[in-house]
Formats: structure tokens, sequence, C-alpha cells
């Protein structure tokens, strides 16, 4: 599973869940197969539960938003903010250096597929760019980036950042919120959006028969053929200070930037017996539900069950920790539910999955 903590110094742990919601038109036949006694305890005793309704338009998944918030990124979790300041933090998890005062944007080697009526933005998971190919489609590109005095870093294949100080109005989506919708309404807009435009068309043309396209479709892989910037921050010392931490194997790889080396490898027993309050997102149900593959999201859940809910549901009744909150999100709210060792212990509720289904 995708796991990503951060150790924030509280007294409690949080548990984030992207797309744990299902389809609210799918939920019922979902949780009728669904075996997860643990996630449901969790869900059921609780001392609070909260169902907070999101504006898609915000070009922000809510975990994205409510993450952005919880790392002091951004001053509201509802996605207020037109983005989520994550670039120059996620610099720094892969070692590099912001200059002050410096406007960075996340930029990720993309594939746009055009369609009849419209233009969408593969997933980024699927494209499987090898750092081989990363690094040569970063070299021919860069010198471009260098010469409009828009300096693109290298993080890793799928991971550059672009200095660009000029581009404060640029609002842009997260990738994620992008894949599977139809581009028009996600591309980025503000006073510099025709320049952002332009800048993309450059790249494609620079990239289009490079010969490491030319190889990947010969290897049945999507080319690459734009890029996708977002994420938007300005860097400062106070950004600096921020300290996380995080493992990941299926989210995306800036998420895994924002964390400390020391802790990319989370599980149950070493949150545990770091006795450090941790935020945790496991972002192995993401893909299957952007891909509307239910029965690996189903799959998928059912390993969470064994992974995480039933040992962290032991440690809350054993009085491990003091709070647990689950932050469960589908494209449109999220829920967050806190339990403790007092709330497991409200026998008359019935111990049901039905939360699941109130989005």
């Amino acid at each position: 599973m995708a796991t990503i903590a951060y150790n924030l110094g509280m007294n409690q742990l949080t548990l984030v869940l992207p797309f744990a919601l299902p389809n609210a038109e799918l939920a019922a036949d979902l949780l009728k197969v669904l075996q997860a006694p643990a996630l449901a305890a969790l869900l059921s005793r609780t001392s609070t539960c909260d169902l907070e309704i999101f504006d898609n338009a915000k070009r922000l998944l809510p975990h994205e938003a409510w993450l952005a918030h919880a790392l002091g990124l951004s001053p509201a979790p509802n996605g207020e903010e037109a983005q989520a300041a994550f670039a120059a933090r996620a610099m720094r998890g892969y070692g590099l250096v912001p200059e002050p005062g410096g406007r960075y944007f996340l930029l990720h080697p993309a594939h746009l597929a055009i369609a009849r009526s419209h233009i969408s933005l593969e997933d980024l998971r699927q494209l499987k760019l090898s750092e081989d190919d990363g690094r040569a489609l970063f070299d021919i590109a860069s010198p471009y980036f260098d010469e409009i005095g828009q300096p693109l870093a290298y993080g890793d294949a799928g991971t550059w950042f672009m200095r660009a100080d000029g581009w404060s109005d640029l609002q842009c989506a997260s990738p994620d919120a992008a894949t599977t919708q139809d581009l028009s309404v996600w591309m980025p807009e503000g006073e510099h959006a025709r320049a952002a435009r332009r800048l993309q068309n450059e790249v494609q043309m620079l990239w289009h028969e490079h010969p490491v396209n030319a190889a990947r479709e010969e290897r049945g892989l999507k080319a690459i053929n734009s890029f996708w910037i977002w994420g938007a921050s300005l860097a400062n010392a106070e950004a600096a200070r921020c300290a996380a931490s995080l493992h990941t194997r299926d989210a995306p790889d800036w998420l895994a930037a924002l964390a400390e080396p020391a802790q990319r490898d989370a599980s149950p027993s070493s949150v545990l017996a770091s006795q450090q309050d941790a935020i945790i997102v496991l972002g192995g149900l993401i893909e299957a539900a952007q891909a509307q593959e239910w029965g690996m999201w189903l799959q998928q859940l059912q390993a969470l069950e064994a992974d995480w809910f039933a040992p962290l549901l032991a440690a809350v009744k054993a009085g491990r920790m003091g709070q647990l909150r689950l932050v469960l999100s589908h494209r449109d709210a999220w829920l967050s539910c806190t339990t403790s060792k007092h709330a497991q212990r409200k026998f008359w509720r019935a111990i049901t999955l039905n939360k699941l289904k109130a989005s």
C-alpha cells in the first residue's frame, strides 16, 4: 500500500485514505461484498464524525486540500486557495534548494490524449517513465526553459520543478484532479495562461518524434507529449522549517518528496513504537478509483483492513494511542471520524460500514 507518514508532534494519529469513499451510486453494492469489520468498528463507534462537502472546482482533490492545510501550506482545509503550495517543499525532499523568494511549480512529463470531443490527461502512474528516459527528455527541454528565464530542476523522471517568478497569477489544477476529466475546464487560468500554453507547445515540438518516444511507442507505452504544471509556491525560510515524513509506493512521487527519509516506510508497528503523533496517508486506492476499477478497489481496501485497520483498532482498544482519526475522501467530499478507547466501548452502536455511503 502507498503509505505516507507526517510527524506533527500532536497527540493523535490521523489516517488519510484518498478515494476510500466509493461513488454514491455504487456504494451499496460494493459494501455488500467488502469484509472489513475493523474499519466498520472504527467508523461506527466514534467520538465525532463530520462530512465536509468539497467544491471540486477548487482545482484540487479533497485529500490534497486537507493535506496542504495540515502541513501549513494552505490557510484553509476546504480548498479556498486556488492551489496548494507544494512545490518548494517537494523540492527540498529531492535534495534541491529553492532560492528564497523564488516562485516554483511542480512540472510532470505527461501524455495528453486527444479524443473526438475533448482532450484528457493520462494518469501519470500509467506512464512508466524510466529515469533514463525522463533524464533524456529533461536534457532536451531544459535549455529552452533557461533561455526564457524559467529554469528547470530535476527531481526524478516524473517530477521536475520550474521557477517562474512572474507567474503569481497562474491557477493550476493538480494532476489527480484533472485526470479522467475534460481538460477544457482544467487547463491553467490567469493572465499568464497563454504563456503557459505557448510553453507547452514549444516542449511538445521538442519531444515530437524524439527517440525516447519512438522507443516507448515500440514498447506499447504512451508517448510523453506534454507536461503538467501546478502546486506553485513561494520559497521562504518558514517553509524550510516545516518537518514531514513519508513512505509511498503507489502515490505520486511528488507526494513522497514531502516526507523525511527516516519515516518513508511507515507501518502501524513503527508509528506506534515511535510514540510520536502522526498523519499517515495511504494512497493505494487512488489509481483504482480513478480508473473505475472497483474490483481492484475492493482488493486494495481488503488489504488495508488486514494491514492497517485491524492493528490500529487493537491499538485503540488497548489504549496505545489517545485518538485515531480517519479522513476518507472521494472527488467531492471527505469524511472525518475520530475514535478512542472510550468511544469503542459504546457497545450499543451497531458496527456497520454505512458511513461509507453517507456521501
